[in-house]
């Protein structure tokens, strides 16, 4: 990772708008948990960590600063947050603020629309077909007027850059795209199909701003279903990446096997330390609001306890809610992190959603709790990716809980009959028609 202080700090509401609506960050001076084992995950390679910190699978911390940055080279972006161990206290509202943004931003200040590009999108001889929501409520009017209507944008990149786009309304049908200057934006990005491009406005200054989502390919581990080694070193493995990108698109490789390493064994020495946190579909959040994880470590979790699941688009530009089961909830009781809460759900999912987890980001909201959840694709079950008996906690949302009792089948029984009913009147009308069709009065 490039040394941050190199970095130019990214204004709070285009970084929120650039990582997605559901990413959660802590305030400055707030009560959270670190999660060692949800931070291993997101290590380019598995990193060593000694028996120190397994004996410790949550860790209560105070939140000392927060910084909202973008990689140079992909421009991705993440946070850096500085860590302050604290001794567990009885009374848990000490120093306690909570919320996920700093307090001072106002997240209504900008307008955003994201779209994954398409391979016409991403030739870069060609032009970028803007969708008629993103023309109407980020970019300037147009003069309808004028043949053809056309302006010149100028945009500002994360990192500060300003790119000229030519907006232009032609066409047939018509509809608005962005030519000269497209493909160059697209070239020096190393944009493809599949990767999300962010535009958003600023509702007070008016300036115009640009962010990029990488598409990642899955991996067969689902999102990294391992438990990091304890007491045994383990081989740093080469980035899988696209070497002519200069960047992998693994997911990986962002994050170091030794700044993790680091920072768990500070952590665990109760001694303040940094970590980097890369917002991305399918990974669980290892900071979480220490109120979150104390009201979910209080409930108790046990199979058929039904939850709701969220999916939010890759684009974030919706959510849509499934029911779901616990079909399982266990803490180890042997091995390197015996006793930790980390991925001890495993909940069960409407086999409709198997088709759409590999865009989608999902988390379940248990109770009070949301849960994020990796998906593997040969199974109808999912694995809870988290800490606490409610997994990683990312916010405090009530959604509806019934202990020990499974979900109801009525949706799927109606379902069934709605089925059952209209292919029954399909074969009605075929019956009649060829009923009638041999009784039709001979002309001759």
């Amino acid at each position: 990772m490039a040394n941050t202080t190199e970095l130019r700090q990214v204004e709070p509401t285009v970084w929120k708008a650039c990582a997605g609506t559901s990413v959660q960050i802590p305030t400055v001076d707030s009560r959270v948990y670190y999660f060692p084992q949800g931070h291993a995950e997101q290590a380019s390679s598995p990193p060593f960590l000694s028996p120190l910190v397994s004996s410790q699978p949550l860790i209560l911390c105070r939140v000392a600063a927060v910084l909202f940055l973008a990689n140079s080279d992909t421009d991705e972006v993440f946070a850096k947050i500085r860590l302050l161990p604290l001794l567990r206290s009885p009374n848990p509202d000490c120093s306690s603020r909570g919320g996920d943004v700093d307090v001072d931003v106002d997240e209504d200040a900008v307008v955003s629309f994201a779209k994954i590009l398409t391979p016409s999108d991403a030739n870069n001889g060609g032009g970028f077909s803007v969708p008629r929501f993103c023309a109407d409520s980020i970019f300037p009017p147009l003069n309808f007027a004028a043949d053809p209507p056309v302006q010149t944008l100028s945009i500002t990149d994360v990192h500060g850059v300003v790119w000229e786009f030519r907006h232009i309304y032609r066409g047939t049908p018509r509809r608005h795209l962005l030519t000269t200057g497209w493909s160059k934006f697209v070239n020096h990005k190393k944009l493809i199909a599949g990767d999300s491009v962010v535009f958003m406005r600023n509702r007070r200054s008016g300036e115009f701003f640009i962010g990029v989502r990488r598409a990642v390919r899955s991996n067969a581990d689902c999102g990294g279903r391992w438990n990091s080694p304890v007491g045994s070193v383990r081989v740093k493995t080469e980035e899988d990446g696209n070497r002519k990108e200069g960047f992998s698109r693994n997911g990986k490789g962002r994050v170091s096997a030794e700044s993790v390493s680091e920072a768990a064994e500070l952590a665990a020495q109760g001694m303040g330390f940094e970590v980097v946190y890369y917002p991305r579909v399918g990974w669980a959040d290892f900071v979480v609001k220490a109120e979150t994880v104390e009201e979910s470590l209080s409930v108790f979790w046990t199979a058929g306890v039904r939850v709701k699941m969220g999916m939010e688009t890759e684009d974030s530009s919706r959510m849509t809610w499934f029911q779901g089961t616990v079909s399982s909830a266990t803490v180890p009781d042997n091995g390197p992190w015996r006793g930790s809460p980390w991925r001890m759900l495993q909940a069960c999912e409407p086999h409709i959603l198997l088709t759409l987890m590999e865009k989608l980001r999902v988390h379940f909201d248990l109770q009070t709790t949301r849960v994020y959840v990796v998906i593997c694709l040969t199974t109808t079950c999912t694995t809870a990716v988290a800490s606490g008996p409610a997994s990683a906690f990312a916010s405090s949302s009530p959604c509806d809980y019934a202990p020990s009792s499974p979900p109801s089948s009525s949706s799927s029984s109606s379902s069934f009959l709605l089925l059952f009913f209209f292919f029954f009147l399909l074969f009605l009308l075929f019956f009649f028609f060829f009923f009638f069709s041999k009784f039709e009065p001979n002309s001759s």
